[in-house]
């Protein structure tokens, strides 16, 4: 494992936070899963992994997605930063944010997905700052900026049309990243960004003034999405940060939903949620001459039909492990750690012991029945979809 060193050493102020900060891990927002088995590559989706070059005192790489249109390009390029989930990041898997490939290639653009030093199989190691939010998120964007340095290099990428976005942590990303005025990049995009450490006092207002340090060097516009029922940023705190934001000279927008499910925090992953950003989206790259139309051309990317979702039971409370049929205490220590992870996602068993789960990525209803039945003598069926329990609430025997 290489160890971590900041790539710019002659910016003193942020080499001297990266020594402050070194031994300390922020706890982060989620938006990474987990997955019961490791990801198939999407190939209806075009997706490819590459290894991305960063470089620093040593060269490290960064495991990075990529879902490229048909043909040759030049395309315009939309790099989408993750989440950071509780407890070690190199135990999270690579962010797979298919329902946003699939938005963009329909519009013809290019998406990078890089896995941030520390993450996946990313090499390197995260490093936190303590209190210091804004260094944190500083530090976040020197991995975006070696993403674009690589992307900007490929004859498919159109580097003169960029847009960022960003999840939760990465989120915090794209706002830190936003302040560089990279060349080329037309906008920011930031659904529940921010970085919680419940460790640090008043870490709400540092976020905030965070925020508005960001937005004083930051010249491109920003779109924001926040819900008032987030578990990680409460409205006045996401509202103090768009507020010094926008005091500080930052051109934002922001979409205020409201409550989304139990959580507002993981609406970009759901489905659900796409009736809610996409149609504000299509408005801002519209308002920033960045295509937002679906182009024929590009019809094959439109999502698949997904497996319906069975009704709703009153079978068992979803947090009650101890009702799951069938299976043992793995099963039942595999659904807890499914129960952590990010929406959409589907958890799945057999008559005969066999289990599995898939978060995010491709109908997950479907790629949980399908892990569950590499290992079950007896067909398998959905127990729980998202936040509610589908299995029929008839007795089964045990």
């Amino acid at each position: 494992m290489w160890l971590n060193f900041l790539p710019l050493w002659s910016e003193v102020r942020r080499s001297y936070r990266w020594l402050l900060g070194a031994c300390i891990l922020l706890h982060g927002t989620f938006g990474i899963s987990a997955n019961a088995q490791p990801a198939k590559i999407d190939t209806l989706l075009n997706e490819s992994v590459v290894m991305v070059p960063k470089k620093a005192l040593f060269t490290i790489a960064l495991e990075t997605t990529l879902y490229l249109p048909d043909g040759g390009g030049p395309f315009p390029v939309a790099v989408i930063n993750h989440g950071k989930a509780y407890g070690d990041p190199r135990f999270q898997d690579r962010y797979r944010p298919t329902l946003a490939a699939s938005y963009f290639l329909q519009r013809g653009y290019a998406v990078v997905v890089p896995m941030r030093q520390g993450f996946s199989k990313s090499e390197g190691r995260y490093i936190g700052v303590g209190c210091n939010i804004e260094s944190n998120g500083e530090m976040q964007a020197d991995d975006v900026q070696a993403a674009l340095d690589y992307v900007g290099a490929q004859p498919w990428a159109d580097k003169s049309r960029v847009l960022i976005v960003g999840q939760s942590h990465g989120g915090w990303t794209t706002l830190a990243f936003g302040a560089r005025n990279y060349a080329g990049v037309k906008g920011l995009v930031n659904f529940a960004g921010g970085l919680r450490n419940d460790d640090c006092p008043g870490w709400q207002n540092n976020l905030a003034r965070g925020a508005g340090a960001f937005a004083k060097t930051t010249m491109v516009p920003s779109l924001w999405f926040y819900g008032d029922n987030d578990s990680f940023f409460s409205t006045p705190t996401y509202r103090n940060m768009f507020e010094q934001y926008t005091a500080a000279g930052g051109k934002a927008a922001l979409v205020a939903f409201g409550n989304f499910g139990t959580d507002s925090h993981g609406m970009f992953s759901s489905r659900a949620g796409t009736a809610i950003w996409q149609p504000e989206l299509d408005k801002f790259l519209a308002s920033i001459g960045m295509p937002y139309e679906p182009l024929a051309l590009y019809a094959k990317f439109e999502p698949a039909s997904y497996m319906p979702v069975p009704p709703k039971t009153t079978f068992a409370a979803l947090n009650d492990e101890t009702k799951i049929p069938f299976v043992r205490d793995t099963g039942r220590a595999g659904y807890k750690k499914y129960l952590t992870v990010a929406l959409p996602r589907a958890f799945a068993i057999s008559p005969s012991g066999a289990w599995g789960w898939f978060s995010e990525g491709e109908d997950p209803l479907k790629r949980a029945l399908e892990i569950c039945s590499n290992f079950a003598k007896v067909a398998c069926r959905l127990y729980s979809v998202d936040e509610d329990i589908v299995w029929p609430n008839e007795s089964v025997a045990q």
